[in-house]
């Protein structure tokens, strides 16, 4: 490349990482602040916890119709309209007097929050090809990964020092800047001549295209299962850091710090083995390291009293191996349908999210109470995801 398309590909790659990084402020920098936040709107720990439960289950829903809408109107128009009302509904959750109307609000985050990620997914796939989309999905991964570390240190500040309300304060002006830049630098890449018409049949015909194809299903379930191995600990994180390692509301960095250490790391990988080795050798060096993590998180669990560094480093290893298979899982999965890279962009985040949702308002409160239920938990999900993963090259490779 020459040094002007490397500056377009690296301005391009950190507004994508900006608008991805909505979804992961949106539930970790109130994190610190739940138990207070429960107090002052008289509302006990499980309540406090549908907050994050409807989020994710209105971001799961919304991804659905983002992807889709933006394969109807244009990527930037999506873009820009979701931005703008998660501006307005984190002034509605500062505003809250109530967990009811906090719940409203968080629900219309949800509903906007997701729209970064999915359609710029489909802007990486509209601009980049072969070697250049996992070069760029690798470094808009990179970059956006900085923000779980972030998020909770800043959301500790801002509520040690202004209370809880500030973060929500924080948050509607990190949607306006974000708006901004998009209004300013954001180009359109889905042309008009390419866009399909948005009508509920055509949508319901192309949802049904995409969700029928079995090698789909597959292995969307794999790359939504290694992430659930990894993602049990995010609403378990007040309970993980708090009472098992015994740290205090400012010290979520030492859980997020390797965690995001390792998204980075694998993300680092994958780009820099892009075109250097094939996909598929990728994706199983991905899942050695995770498997790798997993045993050593069962050892420490069940051997060692939990402490730093030793409970949160096997968490680092996971979320490399991770990151590393995870862009060309995505990559293949939006290459199953050239013509419907939005709306398999929103599908694959639906399975993701949905994923999400009932580890945080289901599981993670059934297994928080002890270290190694939350390492059984990881292996589990990993286990599952290595199966659909095997599941899904049997078919492929079959005879047809």
């Amino acid at each position: 490349m020459s040094d002007s398309s490397n500056r377009r590909f690296g301005v391009l790659a950190l507004m994508l990482a900006a608008l991805a990084s909505l979804g992961p402020f949106s539930i970790d920098t109130f994190l610190p602040a739940m138990h207070e936040m429960g107090a002052s709107l008289g509302a006990s720990p499980i309540e406090m916890q549908q907050t994050l439960s409807i989020y994710l289950f209105c971001y799961a829903v919304m991804m659905l119709w983002h992807g889709a809408i933006s394969d109807s109107v244009g990527r930037r128009a999506v873009i820009m309209a979701s931005t703008l009302v998660f501006a307005v509904a984190s002034v509605g959750c500062a505003l809250a007097p109530n967990l009811g109307i906090l719940l409203l609000f968080r629900g219309l985050q949800g509903l906007c929050g997701g729209a970064g990620l999915v359609v710029g997914r489909a802007i990486i796939r509209d601009t980049f090809h072969g070697h250049d989309a996992q070069r760029m999905m690798s470094q808009v991964t990179m970059l956006f990964s900085l923000s779980p570390a972030i998020a909770p240190l800043i959301g500790g500040m801002l509520f040690g020092a202004l209370g809880w309300r500030a973060i929500f304060v924080f948050l509607a002006l990190l949607g306006v800047v974000i708006f901004a830049l998009c209004w300013r630098a954001l180009p359109e890449t889905h042309p008009v001549a390419a866009r399909t018409p948005f009508a509920w049949r055509q949508l319901l015909a192309n949802y049904l295209e995409v969700g029928r194809k079995r090698e789909f299903q597959l292995l969307a379930l794999a790359v939504s299962c290694n992430f659930a191995g990894f993602f049990v600990y995010i609403p378990s994180a007040p309970v993980f850091v708090m009472q098992h390692l015994g740290l205090g509301h400012n010290d979520f960095l030492w859980m997020f710090g390797p965690i995001v250490s390792g998204i980075m790391f694998g993300a680092f990988l994958s780009g820099k083995l892009a075109g250097r080795r094939d996909t598929r050798t990728i994706v199983n060096i991905g899942y050695v390291l995770m498997f790798t993590a997993t045993a050593a998180n069962l050892l420490q669990a069940f051997l060692m009293t939990p402490s730093v560094p030793w409970a949160v480093l096997p968490l680092a290893l996971y979320t490399t191996g991770m990151s590393m298979s995870a862009p060309s899982m995505t990559l293949t999965l939006m290459d199953q349908f050239p013509h419907l890279r939005g709306t398999v962009s929103s599908v694959q985040g639906f399975v993701q999210t949905m994923f999400s949702t009932l580890l945080a308002g289901v599981i993670s409160p059934l297994v928080w109470g002890s270290v190694q239920s939350l390492a059984l938990t990881m292996l589990g999900f990993l286990v599952a995801g290595f199966v659909l993963r095997s599941a899904y090259r049997r078919r492929i490779l079959r005879p047809v």
